[in-house]
Parts: C-alpha cells; structure tokens; sequence
C-alpha cells in the first residue's frame, strides 16, 4: 500500500555515504544532549535529596523514577557521579611539565597526608 505513496525513487533505502555521516553526527548530538540533560536532572535531584538519601541511592531513584534504560541508565549513573567527584578527587595531571626525573607509571605514596586526614577528621 505504501509503496504506491512512497516510491522507492523519491525515498530511496540507501543515503549516499556524506547524507548518513551527516546524520550519524547529528544523532551523536542530539544523544549527548539527552545525557547532558539528565545528568544535570539527576545533580538536582541529588542536591534535593541530599538530607533524606546518599547520592548513590538518588541516582538510582532518578534512574528508576525516569524509566532510563539501559545502556543510558550507567552512562547517565556514571557521568552524574564524575560531576560528583570533580570536587572530592581532582584530576591529576600525568606530565610535569617537561620533568623527565619522575616515573609517572606509579601514583606518589602520601602517607603522610592520609594521617593527617585522619587526625584532622577526629578533632573536628
């Protein structure tokens, strides 16, 4: 039936390879913009829920409460809690500027300063 409406000729299957890469791209867009939404969504629903729940159980609740399949559901879970993290654990940076001396394949211990969280923690 719908092919007498929808010729093959005005509508063809196949788009020629620029027309598909440009939608491709297009459609690369339009999904980030759809994580970028929710993430931001679920940051306010963490900052509204932070007395009543843990951020962890507020970004489920988001996911659950939105009907977010997956794979979306862990892309959206696991961008929120980077947002997240940016405050608490700030990214390191892998050069030193032109400093050969260092072995950057291993983190530098920091004994020290994980004592002294500690003792600052117990006398707060």
């Amino acid at each position: 039936m719908f092919g007498r409406l929808f010729p093959e000729s005005l509508f063809p299957r196949k788009l020629d390879p620029t027309a598909e890469r440009r939608i491709r791209l297009a459609q690369a867009r339009a999904e980030e913009s759809v994580i970028r939404a929710h993430v931001d969504n679920a940051l306010m629903f963490v900052d509204t829920l932070a007395e009543d729940l843990p951020f962890d159980r507020a970004i489920d609740t988001y996911i659950r409460v939105m009907g977010i399949p997956e794979p979306l559901a862990s892309t959206v879970a696991t961008r929120t809690l980077v947002v997240l993290g940016q405050d608490l654990v700030p990214f390191r940076r892998r050069t030193h500027d032109g400093d050969p001396g260092e072995d950057d394949s291993k983190p530098k211990l920091r004994l020290d300063d994980a004592s002294d969280g500690r003792s600052r923690i117990r006398r707060a």
